[in-house]
């Protein structure tokens, strides 16, 4: 039986799923999105892993300008003062038609808009009210409109305001006492770094990335520095601390820098009420510090599309089991390579150095932390 859907938020993990909703044509949909407009303006990176990749080809992803994305060979790890550690090769991880990619997160908001722009996203949307009529859910919305709908998608994001509506208890984000500073490079920068590949710097209390988005090579460049209060107007106090790591890094933090907390979701929390999903960072919010919140938006958005397409008994507690194992991985990953490129003791750099440059060489390493995370 055809069924009607509401997907609350147009980020990543909202258009992927109303794409896949889109192309297979089984049930009926509706992405309502708080704000006027999709954030095309956004220009700042974001990296795709193969566990990614592999699910936005299913809806056209491979027919993307290829100009506006890269292929990064491998990650390059320094130290904060640009000496280089090692290397990794993550094309062992890529399958012809399926490559680790990076590219503008507009890039990518621009591809999963075209097909559903027009007819499935409606702007300017704020729940006032939820209500539950003969098993269906009723939304009202702020602009006295409604919906009645079989399935509530919360794809909001990790301060989400669907959440609020749907359960009782609290799982309010917590701030991890760091803050994530960004810019995009488009001219050379002082640093001896590989354009073709991933950079990873690792200083006290803060590391760096930097890496191609599209094939002019223009670079994403992202700080996380930690300190205990967030001040949008701190910015050039934050780049100081990092500066005098490394005086090379001055004439990148002449650039547009913009910021932004860091939060975490303390719990993986399942839905009360078994018409109501969340997924991405509604689901569980986790540190960027493997570059997998893209990538999990979408794979939630398309674990749970199969199970509604499916019409699978009891999709609540079968997408939540599936979600929170892989959420978990994801988790601990992060936190502890938050811990690891962050060391502020010397001695504590020198162990952390050696062990990386040996571990990479380990292939049953390599496969185990980073293989189970991008060929999910």
């Amino acid at each position: 039986m055809k069924k009607k859907i509401a997907i609350i938020g147009s980020g990543i993990a909202g258009l992927t799923l109303a794409n896949f909703f889109h192309k297979y044509e089984k049930h009926n949909f509706m992405v309502y999105e708080k704000n006027e407009s999709l954030p095309l303006n956004e220009g700042y990176g974001i990296q795709l892993s193969v566990n990614s990749t592999k699910i936005l080809n299913e809806i056209g992803f491979h027919k993307i300008d290829n100009e506006k994305v890269y292929y990064p060979s491998g990650i390059d790890f320094y130290n904060i003062q640009n000496q280089k550690i090692c290397d990794l090769d993550i094309t062992k991880f890529n399958s012809i038609d399926n490559k680790y990619t990076t590219l503008q997160r507009s890039t990518l908001i621009e591809f999963l808009k075209d097909d559903i722009y027009t007819q499935h996203i409606r702007f300017g949307k704020r729940i006032k009210e939820v209500s539950e009529i003969k098993g269906k859910v009723l939304i009202k919305f702020d602009d006295n409109t409604n919906d009645l709908v079989d399935f509530v998608v919360g794809a909001d994001g990790i301060f989400s305001n669907t959440r609020s509506f749907f359960e009782k208890k609290s799982n309010k984000p917590i701030f991890k006492k760091a803050i994530a500073l960004r810019t995009i490079i488009t001219s050379n920068s002082e640093l001896d770094l590989d354009r073709s590949k991933i950079s990873l710097m690792m200083g006290s209390n803060c590391h760096l990335v930097i890496y191609p988005i599209n094939k002019n090579k223009d670079l994403n460049f992202v700080c996380i520095v930690r300190n205990k209060n967030y001040d949008p107007n701190n910015i050039q106090f934050l780049a100081e601390k990092i500066i005098r790591q490394n005086p090379n890094l001055k004439n990148i933090f002449k650039e547009d820098i913009k910021s932004w907390p860091l939060y975490a979701t303390p719990k993986i929390v399942p839905s009360s009420n078994n018409k109501v999903f969340y997924i991405g960072d509604a689901f569980n919010g986790f540190l960027p510090t493997i570059a997998q919140g893209a990538a999990q938006s979408i794979e939630s958005a398309f674990e749970l599309f199969n199970l509604i397409n499916e019409e699978k008994i009891g999709i609540q507690n079968i997408y939540f089991q599936k979600r929170s194992k892989r959420a978990k991985i994801i988790r601990r990953r992060s936190n502890l390579n938050y811990v690891v490129f962050h060391f502020s003791s010397k001695i504590m750099q020198l162990l952390r150095n050696f062990f990386i440059k040996f571990l990479v060489k380990r292939k049953t390493f390599i496969n185990s932390y980073l293989g189970s995370v991008y060929k999910n």
